[in-house]
């Protein structure tokens, strides 16, 4: 087993944990919180018998990497350890493996959902651990998963309970919670100190060390000047103009400039609208000229050609729906500039300068030869998608060597990633296979990757925590962090501001820490009744609004062509997560396409994607439960409900007013298969 040493400037920050109390380590990204942890826990386990340890990370990737590379190789050969996430079998036995074990290291949302399952071999509850560690514990705050977790802490302590683990956060940055003064930093950092129950503890004795220890990267502004001409572009815009022509929305709907995110934001209300006042033109027309402002967006990041693409891809399969003069109408305009968009696309001379910008950037680091290894953080999978294209297919780039892979988030679709598809590029990332990350923000947290030596934010528009978690990656010696923008963009001025937000955050920081213990105190407990009194009222006002219509009064129609097709007790909640409708009636409303990219759950397993007979519009997925029950699983987002008082919309299950039932799988088979059941 490796010896576990600390620098000194991680002796510093560990000692208060060590005597017992809860703690927020905040040290820079590569300053070994993951380390000085590994050593609290160890410390722990050796003095505390029947000690028991859980980590919790906020991304599955993070479990087997702190397993592997922290705490396997420290604490494996004397204690009993184990790595459980969302793509494991021992999630389904949670409660036995803590029982097991000695150290669990879990995504947040498994100890969430064992706390709240009560099935034996489930269950467990916050007073069997007496310690908890929380990674990237910035994020404990608002409705996330950790502020569940903590919220039960804080609850069962200002009740008085005496038997629950000592708390140990490691962040990088709690940032300044989008406060611009030291007042409303300070009160955020105290916030997250309420939330965690924790002091928070940084190095001064041994700064200096630190300091030389986890060097900044050298930045620059990779400045490129706008286009002078976008004939692109302004086609586009001409065709947007004349949807509006055709929706006469009149001077109480001032539009904003195409191409931009205020835009975006104009026309998904307007969609509402349409959808609400039951103006199928108006919800119609709003979609398309997201599609294109979408084009414009992507046409301002990337290649002329991708903004294209998308418009094309959109386009291919809306022939076959249209169905009425809106649908005609907006088709026929696609269709008659179809070519004069795909001519301009193609016009090398009005390509977006910033990609020559990027080349030159990148080829700054990667023509030198050795071993340059860097990430291309940009904003959307979809730009990762559309810059990979770009390297794989630059000859300058591939002579000199570039090996490209795309990190995106877990999840589900086109452009989404698997679990084992994420740990197979990072291992071949940190195998040297791969030199050159192409990432949304999922590699900006906790992700132990090689020494970088090129970091470059393109087209990014995000706070300062996400900028020093993106800059804290560059960490080889005379390491260079990048950038690319376009002269007087947003981009620049948000990492000014960047800049002097993590100024504030370390004043705010220091002036929490020389607070007298007593004052901290108060405050902390008088934030916590605060938030306990707010969950509390918040949850009576859930469960309010739930039962403000009976179920069998809400009919659900279609968001895409305002069709009814259900009825709100035709749905059924699985596994309190999965709604149904398990009216046999309900299928010749839909039709079926192909199969998503999931894996088989214990109960259940992904059947064939469903949309609107009628307009097309996708509704959600199949579900086979129990090799049995073949069932619809809809996401409400794509539905409109008719409510007594009017139509009403929902993004998310838990937000609808009427009580939806458990699914009673017997129930369904002696209504399903009658002359089986007797």
């Amino acid at each position: 087993m490796a010896d576990l040493e600390l620098y000194e400037y991680q002796e510093e920050v560990v000692q208060r944990a060590l005597r017992g109390e809860n703690v927020i380590i905040w040290l820079p990204t590569g300053g070994g919180k993951t380390r000085a942890a590994v050593y609290v826990a160890k410390k722990h386990l050796e003095n505390n018998p029947g000690a028991k340890v859980v980590v919790l990370v906020n991304k599955v990737h993070l479990v087997d990497q702190h397993y592997n590379k922290e705490f396997n190789p420290y604490l494996g050969r004397d204690y009993s350890l184990v790595s459980i996430s969302g793509d494991c079998d021992q999630k389904d036995f949670f409660g036995c493996e803590v029982k097991n074990s000695d150290l669990v290291i879990c995504t947040a949302q498994i100890l969430e959902n064992a706390l709240t399952n009560q099935e034996e071999g489930k269950h467990v509850e916050l007073s069997q651990f007496t310690l908890l560690i929380i990674d990237e514990c910035h994020h404990t705050h608002k409705e996330g998963v950790y502020n569940k977790i903590m919220g039960r802490y804080v609850a069962q302590k200002l009740k008085g309970e005496r038997r629950l683990p000592q708390i140990l956060g490691l962040t990088a940055s709690p940032g300044t919670g989008g406060a611009k003064s030291i007042k409303g930093a300070v009160e955020h950092v105290l916030q997250i100190c309420a939330n965690l129950d924790s002091v928070i503890v940084s190095s001064k004795v041994y700064a200096p060390e630190l300091k030389k220890k986890v060097p900044r990267p050298r930045k620059r502004f990779d400045i490129v000047d706008r286009r002078p001409q976008d004939p692109f572009g302004d086609h586009l815009k001409f065709m947007m103009q004349l949807i509006h022509d055709f929706m006469a929305l009149g001077p109480d709907f001032p539009v904003r400039d195409f191409g931009t995110q205020e835009y975006e934001a104009d026309v998904v209300i307007l969609e509402k609208k349409g959808v609400t006042d039951r103006n199928r033109l108006l919800a119609q027309c709003a979609l398309h000229l997201r599609q294109y402002n979408d084009a414009l967006l992507i046409n301002d990041t990337v290649r002329m050609v991708d903004a294209f693409r998308v418009l094309e891809s959109y386009y291919s399969t809306k022939s076959s729906t249209a169905m009425d003069g809106t649908d005609f109408f907006l088709l026929g305009l696609y269709q008659e500039n179809e070519v004069e968009l795909r001519k301009l696309s193609g016009d090398a001379r009005f390509e977006n300068p910033k990609m020559g910008k990027l080349q030159k950037t990148l080829l700054e680091q990667f023509d030198q030869g050795g071993h340059s290894r860097g990430i291309l953080f940009s904003k959307t999978r979809k730009s990762t998608h559309c810059l990979y294209d770009w390297v794989s297919n630059n000859p300058a780039l591939q002579r000199a060597g570039i090996r490209a892979a795309i990190l995106t988030g877990a999840g589900n679709g086109i452009n989404y990633m698997t679990q084992n598809e994420q740990k197979d590029t990072i291992h071949n990332f940190r195998r040297g296979s791969l030199n050159l990350l192409i990432s949304t923000s999922v590699a900006e947290e906790g992700l132990d990757i090689p020494e970088c030596n090129l970091v470059v934010r393109y087209g990014l528009l995000t706070n300062e925590i996400a900028q020093q978690q993106a800059s804290g990656r560059a960490r080889a010696s005379d390491s260079v962090y990048s950038v690319v923008a376009q002269a007087g963009g947003r981009e620049v001025r948000r990492e000014l501001l960047n800049e002097c937000l993590e100024d504030l955050t370390g004043r705010a920081i220091d002036e929490v820490q020389r607070m007298e213990r007593r004052e901290f105190q108060m405050k902390i407990t008088d934030l916590q009744t605060e938030a306990l009194l707010t969950r509390q009222l918040t949850e009576q006002l859930k469960i309010k609004k739930r039962s403000r219509f009976s179920a069998a009064t809400v009919q659900l129609s279609c968001r895409g062509c305002f069709v009814p097709v259900a009825f709100g007790n035709d749905i059924k909640v699985i596994e309190n997560a999965h709604h149904v409708n398990i009216n046999p009636g309900f299928e010749r409303y839909y039709k079926t396409g192909g199969q998503p990219a999931l894996k088989t759950f214990e109960d259940w397993e992904p059947g064939r994607v469903i949309s609107c007979a009628a307009c097309g519009k996708q509704w959600g997925m199949e579900m086979v439960y129990k090799k049995i029950a073949l069932l619809p699983i809809l996401a409400i987002e794509n539905f409109a409900m008719e409510t007594p008082e009017g139509r009403k919309l929902a993004k998310k299950w838990k937000n609808v007013e009427f009580e939806v039932e458990e699914f009673n799988f017997t129930t369904y088979c002696h209504n399903k298969f009658p002359n089986m059941c007797d």
